[in-house]
């Protein structure tokens, strides 16, 4: 068996595949490191301008390993919250992260897919909340972020029934932004993530990134502030006149890379 999470870098954009395909990429606690650690290095790295994310075979990932889950209950319900970093970690990472959601996304799979900031997904694909059918909660800050994409009564729609729905209703509901017909999924997201390396600032989608996180908790008179001051620093910076130079010139940016 192959790590569990596989890391290719290229133009800019690093494609994370999470790597269990005899088990629709079940999640794992091994899997929550692999994966937490490569966006932490992803972020570190000058070579890496955005994060995509996938499945490998035909799942993107079935939710918890039900191996996992058998240890926990005769574990009394107990897991192992050891240095866990909190599920809403790629939220975190100053670089935009691209779902290219391929099938089965389920319970703890579709809270990684959430937790993307940008959701592609094969129109075939499956998605399910499935906790209330595994006797569980809206775990994870599933239920708080659910009702910000699709509305309070959608949620709670998914939520409670554990109903299936496809990659095409997904978009229809905006769960996603966008569904592939035709097994194209990963191509599309990576021809998107490859446009974003090439033409737009590291520094602005970081700032805009955190913005966006930010304001969900905000009013608008504090979201208005921390703009302006943010404008104010942009319009002094060196990708400011790049970009102002290389649209009046005609060619393509060179903005300075984040890295470590």
């Amino acid at each position: 068996m192959n790590e569990v999470v596989l890391c290719d870098i290229e133009e800019g954009v690093a494609q994370l595949t999470l790597n269990r395909p005899d088990r629709l990429n079940a999640w794992t606690g091994a899997m929550e490191r692999a994966y937490f650690g490569a966006l932490e290095d992803c972020a570190a790295r000058s070579d890496v301008r955005v994060i995509v994310v996938t499945g490998a075979g035909r799942g993107f990932c079935a939710g918890a390993d039900m191996d996992d889950l058998k240890s926990i209950g005769a574990n009394g319900g107990r897991e192992d919250q050891v240095d866990r970093r909190p599920q809403t970690f790629p939220t975190t990472i100053s670089k935009p992260v691209v779902a290219a959601i391929n099938g089965a996304c389920a319970g703890i799979g579709l809270v990684q897919a959430l937790m993307c900031d940008v959701r592609f997904a094969a129109a075939e694909a499956k998605f399910t909340t499935a906790f209330a059918r595994r006797g569980l909660v809206a775990e994870h800050g599933i239920s708080w972020l659910l009702p910000r994409l699709v509305g309070p009564a959608r949620a709670l729609d998914l939520l409670l029934s554990g109903r299936v729905l496809r990659g095409s209703e997904a978009a229809e509901i905006g769960l996603v932004n966008r569904a592939v017909e035709g097994g194209g999924v990963l191509d599309e997201a990576r021809a998107y993530a490859r446009d974003l390396a090439a033409n737009c600032a590291p520094s602005s989608m970081a700032a805009m990134k955190r913005q966006v996180y930010a304001a969900l908790d905000q009013d608008i008179e504090t979201a208005l502030l921390e703009a302006n001051a943010l404008m104010a620093a942009s319009l002094a910076a060196d990708d400011f006149r790049e970009g102002v130079a290389s649209f009046v010139e005609k060619r393509a940016p060179e903005f300075a890379a984040l890295g470590a």
